[in-house]
C-alpha cells in the first residue's frame, strides 16, 4: 500500500511539472487520449497489478478509452514513454523486497484461516448427533430369547454410510482416517464413534478425544 501510494504521489508530481509543447502529441498518447482521437490500441506501463491485464511494472496494450477514463485518472497506468517506464522501473526494486513480505503474510493469513474452519467443523460434529434409520433383520428379531437382547440391523452401518450421512445432514466432509470404527456397527442403539483431527486442532475444555453421536433406530 505504501508502495502504491508513493508511486502514485511522484507520478502525479511528474505529470504536473511536465509541460507539454504542441508537438509533443506526436510522441505522448497521454494528449490524444484527451483529445478523443481514437487508436486501436496504447502501449501503457502498468503501476499496480490489475487482475486479467497484468502485474506492476508490465507494459500491456489497452483502449483509449480505458486508458483515458478509468486507469490514468487513478494512476493505475503511465503512457510507454521513456521517463514513466523509467520511473516506475526504479521504484519496483526499492519496494520489490516490501511486495514479497506482504504476499508471505497473505499466505499466512490464510492457513490460519483453514485452520479456524476445520476447528468448527470439528465442534459441530463434536455437539451433534447423527441419526441413522435402518430396517432390522426380521429373522432374528423372531427368535430373540428375551426384549433385552439387542435389535440387529438387516445390513451393518459401516464407516463409509457414516461419512456419507455425516456430509448429508451436518454438511461437513470427513474422510475415513477422520472416523475411528473397527467393526461395522450391527444393532439399535446409541453409540459415541471416536473421531480423529491433527492436534492443531484444540480439543474442548474437559474432554480427552473428539467423538460423534449416533443413533440407530428403525424405520
Amino acid at each position: 500500500m505504501a508502495y502504491m501510494q508513493y508511486g502514485r504521489n511522484a507520478l502525479r508530481k511528474v505529470i504536473t511539472d511536465t509541460s507539454f509543447r504542441s508537438n509533443d502529441c506526436v510522441v505522448n498518447p497521454v494528449l490524444y487520449a484527451s483529445q478523443g482521437l481514437r487508436y486501436r490500441k496504447l502501449e501503457v506501463v502498468l503501476t499496480t497489478s490489475i487482475e486479467k491485464l497484468g502485474k506492476a511494472g508490465e507494459t500491456v496494450k489497452v483502449a483509449p478509452g480505458h486508458f483515458r477514463n478509468h486507469l490514468m485518472p487513478k494512476l493505475l497506468a503511465v503512457p510507454n514513454i521513456e521517463k514513466y517506464a523509467y520511473l516506475v522501473r526504479e521504484q519496483r526494486k526499492i519496494y520489490q523486497h516490501e511486495e514479497e513480505e506482504a504476499e508471505v503474510k497473505v499466505v499466512k493469513e490464510s492457513k490460519e484461516d483453514k485452520l479456524k474452519e476445520f476447528e468448527k467443523a470439528a465442534r459441530r460434529l463434536d455437539n451433534s448427533k447423527l441419526v441413522l434409520r435402518r430396517f432390522i433383520n426380521v429373522e432374528k428379531f423372531r427368535l430373540r430369547a428375551s426384549k433385552e437382547e439387542p435389535i440387529e440391523l438387516r445390513s451393518p452401518i459401516t464407516k463409509e454410510d457414516i461419512i456419507a450421512e455425516v456430509e448429508r445432514q451436518l454438511s461437513v466432509r470427513i474422510t475415513a482416517d477422520n472416523v475411528h470404527l473397527p467393526s461395522p456397527l450391527t444393532t439399535f442403539g446409541e453409540y459415541e464413534v471416536p473421531l480423529r483431527f491433527p492436534k492443531s486442532i484444540p480439543l474442548p475444555e474437559g474432554k480427552v478425544q473428539w467423538t460423534l453421536a449416533v443413533k440407530i433406530r428403525g424405520k
